[in-house]
């Protein structure tokens, strides 16, 4: 404090004070400014007052730097004037305000406006203020197109980014680098990905951001080996690796389960310094965990000098995803001691084991450390809660849970309806569902498959097709082979098999043999031999030859009370499947399996062998 002390004595005697000025800025002692305003009535110069801005953090300071500005009337020049609007970029609703009583804005004030609704609360303003600025006429370049994308990108408004790609072309602005990644994330977040490498190709000089975004858009849409394929390119490139590169490429890798290669990268970023970076080191426990080499992911935690919430987060998934479920609820009890807090999403890892492997009293402790930790049960964890406990019996609890959140979403919501279908309480997943709607949340393709399937299980035929109806015409939504697998079997169910078969016909998507699969099963219950058969030979001249196909209709000359003619279908009911399907592995059934939870830990029955 000496030297700025001693900086003010010299302030008192300078004609020209705007180095002071900066320097008490830049070292947030705005505090002072008070006594600058009392020496200066009007700001010396422009670079002044800018200067000062700059250092305003908060509404606050901004509000009084303008009041200063209109006293003084420095905010009739346009220079100042466009600095205290990029100063207050992040305050929408001031800047609005501002901007409405300028006369003549110039283009950097547009832009600015433009950005600042990019990056508001509600993006949409942004594409009608871009409309605003070509009915006023105004010269575009490539600032506004970069900021209109960002808001098509948040809106994932595909269309219209497309037709603001056009009007980039038309302008001539496709030339600017930075334009053309804002366009390839945009294609890249907007399922474009095809369009999104085409564009990517007609880069003449791709910098490391157009590679990354691209790369990054093929991981979005689990396209893992054109992500590691293109990284190799990079290198062939000559092209350096950013850290960002790194994390991408670990994800595909640890997708791929491929563990040779994501040793050879640890190696690879050893050498080039990279495992100094969280991120990075995040990233290889989180890979391990995937190919299932948790031991060299604990090493790696062991050995970190710095250790956040993530990076314990990540290691406990990693034991979850692999069954090592008292390995991750070792670390639960030690971050507890270090008095760290497990995130949702880890929670949600770890009760989502205990539901798939019916370890109920594991997720009861899991639940009872949250509650002991006081941690929020926001929609990720509440969710994951819900489905452990319709997947383990208990229903009750599960509507509880339900019930006692405060902020729900529509994964909570089709966890509910997908528990009550489950324990054959369709109705009660009906009502949910309208009530649901009732309180503004709108369904997804999960929702509606989760509602299909409790129609199927209770048998509530008009129902099940109401909803279809209201997916499809109301929602908009375009159903997925499993959707109408689902109406197939309600129809099958219901008794109304020659209806489910014209369905399958007019079926718009091909290429799947769910549909038929689940008439035969129908045809299976109501012991309907003659469209059995006719359904198991559409099978075999779409789908080829199938096992269980074969099974089904076996069983269903058996409900009817006859036995085929077919010599084939004989051996098959005396077991000899291999002389339909021939010897290969393809023709063998899968054995199922069970899992039961004895002296706090899971075993898993699989035909005559017990694993632990």
């Amino acid at each position: 404090m000496f030297q700025f002390a001693l900086a003010w004595d010299v302030f008192q005697i300078l004609f020209q004070k705007n180095i002071a000025v900066k320097s008490y800025c830049s070292h947030h002692l705005r505090q002072n400014f008070k006594q600058f305003s009392r020496h200066c009535s009007t700001f010396s110069s422009d670079q002044n007052l800018i200067s000062q801005l700059q250092s305003c953090k908060n509404i606050s300071e901004i509000t009084q730097f303008h009041a200063l500005m209109i006293k003084t009337g420095q905010d009739q020049i346009p220079f100042t004037l466009s600095k205290l609007l990029a100063c207050s970029i992040q305050f929408t609703d001031y800047i609005s305000s501002i901007f409405k009583y300028v006369k003549s804005p110039n283009l950097y004030m547009y832009n600015t406006m433009l950005r600042s609704y990019s990056i508001s609360d509600d993006p949409q303003k942004g594409l009608v203020f871009f409309n605003y600025m070509r009915e006023q006429c105004v010269v575009l370049d490539q600032f506004a197109f970069v900021s209109v994308l960002r808001s098509c990108i948040r809106l994932m408004e595909k269309w219209t980014g497309v037709a603001v790609h056009s009007v980039v072309l038309k302008s001539g602005f496709d030339l600017f680098l930075d334009l053309k990644n804002t366009l390839l994330n945009f294609y890249c977040v907007c399922g474009g990905i095809r369009c999104a490498h085409k564009l990517f190709d007609e880069i003449s000089k791709r910098d490391l951001v157009s590679w990354n975004t691209l790369m990054g858009g093929y991981l979005c849409v689990s396209n893992y080996s054109a992500v590691l394929d293109m990284f190799v390119e990079l290198r062939r490139d000559g092209i350096y690796a950013s850290v960002t590169t790194m994390l991408c490429v670990l994800s595909a890798i640890g997708e791929l389960r491929i563990a040779l290669v994501g040793e050879s990268l640890h190696g690879y970023c050893i050498k080039i310094g990279f495992c100094d970076s969280l991120k990075v080191l995040t990233a290889f426990i989180s890979m391990y965990g995937k190919i299932g080499c948790v031991s060299s992911g604990r090493s790696l935690f062991d050995e970190a000098s710095q250790k956040d919430v993530v990076l314990w987060n990540c290691l406990i998934d990693g034991y979850a995803k692999n069954g090592l479920l008292q390995e991750a609820l070792s670390l639960l009890r030690e971050m507890k001691v270090q008095r760290l807090k497990p995130n949702s999403s880890t929670l949600a890892s770890l009760l989502s084991f205990c539901a798939s492997s019916g370890a109920l009293n594991m997720g009861e402790y899991i639940q009872n450390f949250v509650e002991d930790q006081q941690l929020a049960l926001d929609p990720v964890h509440g969710t994951a809660l819900i489905d452990m406990y319709a997947k383990c019996g208990l229903l009750v609890k599960a509507v509880n849970v339900f019930d006692s959140m405060e902020t729900k979403d529509v994964k909570c919501w089709t966890a509910m309806i997908m528990g009550y279908g489950v324990h054959g309480e369709a109705k009660d997943a009906i009502a949910l569902f309208h009530r649901m709607e009732d309180e503004g949340f709108r369904p997804n393709e999960v929702t509606f498959l989760a509602v299909f399937s409790a129609c199927s299980h209770g048998g509530l035929v008009a129902e099940g097709i109401s909803c279809f109806r209201k997916m499809v015409l109301e929602y908009g939504l375009t159903p997925k082979i499993e959707h109408y697998g689902c109406l197939i079997d309600i129809l099958g169910r219901a008794g109304l098999l020659e209806t489910a078969r014209e369905l399958i016909k007019d079926l718009p998507i091909e290429g799947d043999a769910t549909a038929w699969r689940a008439l035969l099963a129908a045809c299976r219950v109501h012991g309907s031999v003659e469209l059995g058969e006719q359904v198991k030979k559409e099978l075999e001249q779409r789908f080829g030859e199938h096992p269980a196909d074969s099974l089904l209709l076996n069983c269903t000359y058996a409900i009817a009370g006859i036995l085929p003619e077919d010599r084939d279908m004989l051996e098959v009911k005396e077991g000899k499947l291999e002389k339909e399907v021939g010897s290969s592995l393809s023709g063998k059934k899968e054995a199922g399996c069970s899992s039961i939870e004895l002296y706090d830990s899971s075993r898993i029955f699989l035909s005559q062998c017990v694993v632990r």
